[in-house]
């Protein structure tokens, strides 16, 4: 068999195979993924026609936000920032190392408990008020996943006793009833994957997106 005909025959082998694989393959994934799991094959976005009669994407259920504010509940720390911080305005140098990552911080690092507890400077300007003292102030008990960041620094959810701990400072600003946001928190809560993977958790967007839509019980 001539050298000329097996160069041919491999050749031609080779072009069936990446027409299989990288044409023919991969389009039918994304075939099947429209089909079956359209939300999850986009990005799993959310929209919120309470704020935005325009019904545009306010976020994704894969990737957590910044909540702050007394009236919401409140999202776990991020290093990052959950990636939103401006890379030409990054003082705190957040996005350093990338968008998405832990601090990779030791429990005996002085910087992880200053992040935590905060810092008292003689100068004012200087102080950091830490995580726990904000969330103490707030009449929040803090529980792990309100004090330390995830490995991704992007995790969407927190505990459900993270949520829980916040029902009596959200109520109090609100003007709701604590039993309302009860509720609201079992509905918004995700269970075990495949009822034994995992813990449950509760998507903090979610939440927030509902909670806006809640009216004071009369």
């Amino acid at each position: 068999m001539s050298f000329a005909r097996e160069a041919n025959r491999a050749i031609r082998s080779t072009i069936v195979l990446w027409v299989l694989t990288a044409v023919i393959y991969p389009f039918l994934m994304i075939g099947i993924g429209q089909a079956v799991f359209p939300s999850q094959a986009n990005g799993s976005l959310i929209t919120n026609t309470q704020t935005n009669a325009q019904n545009q994407v306010v976020g994704s259920a894969l990737i957590g936000q910044p909540f702050t504010s007394d009236r919401y509940f409140n999202s776990r720390p991020s290093t990052t920032s959950y990636s939103t911080a401006d890379p030409k305005k990054d003082e705190a140098k957040v996005l350093q190392t990338g968008v998405s990552g832990a601090s990779n911080l030791a429990p005996s690092n002085p910087a992880l408990m200053e992040r935590i507890k905060g810092k008292t400077d003689l100068d004012p300007s200087k102080s950091i008020e830490g995580d726990y003292n904000r969330l103490k102030k707030a009449g929040v008990q803090p529980t792990a996943d309100l004090v330390y960041t995830s490995g991704s620094s992007l995790d969407p959810h927190i505990t459900p006793q993270a949520a829980s701990s916040q029902i009596a400072r959200v109520a109090k600003v609100r003007g709701l009833q604590p039993n309302q946001l009860d509720s609201l928190i079992a509905q918004n809560t995700d269970g075990r994957f495949l009822g034994i993977f995992g813990e449950p958790g509760v998507n903090v967007l979610k939440l927030n997106i509902a909670l806006d839509k809640l009216k004071p019980a009369t």
